[in-house]
């Protein structure tokens, strides 16, 4: 944890091989943080280079009672919020071809908004400069910056303007 780091009250977090979390950022209480540890070989045998972490950016926040599964890398990045409360990150599953737990990594860019009650699956990427709204499952991995991203499944709904004040702010937390 880097310096003015902090993790709220009642957050659990377990299985990770790594939880780094940038200057002065936050973890909100509640929260239910987990992963399956990489020395574990029983499932995901088959997948090399697996990292169960969670990795949080400088000024990133993890608001309260959200759900991360970080069997598979998660990473936030800086001055990003994952807002309001109840939202889900699932970096594995089920592949039902194969008849075998997987997992790939969720990446959400700096200085994203993530609405309350969203769901981020194995694999998807939020990039850089974008809102998903409230309510959207991200699904897949988009690439292009100063976009709003909605619904379900997520898809581009609108640019926004690069003078955005949430997308020049110097300090994370937003009063």
């Amino acid at each position: 944890m880097d310096a003015g780091a902090r993790i709220g009250h009642l957050t659990m977090c377990k299985g990770l091989g790594l939880l780094k979390m940038g200057e002065k950022s936050s973890i909100g209480n509640l929260n239910w943080i987990s992963g399956f540890p990489e020395s574990d070989h029983t499932f995901f045998s088959a997948e090399i280079g697996r990292q169960p972490e969670l990795i949080l950016g400088a000024q990133a926040a993890v608001t309260n009672r959200h759900s991360l599964d970080c069997t598979n890398s998660v990473q936030i990045g800086r001055f990003t919020t994952f807002a309001g409360i109840r939202s889900q990150i699932m970096t594995h599953s089920i592949d039902l071809y194969k008849s075998r737990q997987s997992s790939k990594p969720v990446t959400i860019g700096e200085y994203c908004f993530v609405g309350t009650g969203s769901v981020l699956l194995a694999g998807c990427a939020l990039p850089d400069y974008s809102v998903l709204g409230a309510g959207s499952l991200l699904n897949k991995q988009f690439v292009d910056p100063y976009f709003l991203y909605a619904g379900n499944p997520a898809k581009p709904v609108k640019a926004l303007p690069k003078e955005m004040a949430y997308f020049t702010r110097w300090a994370g937390f937003v009063y």
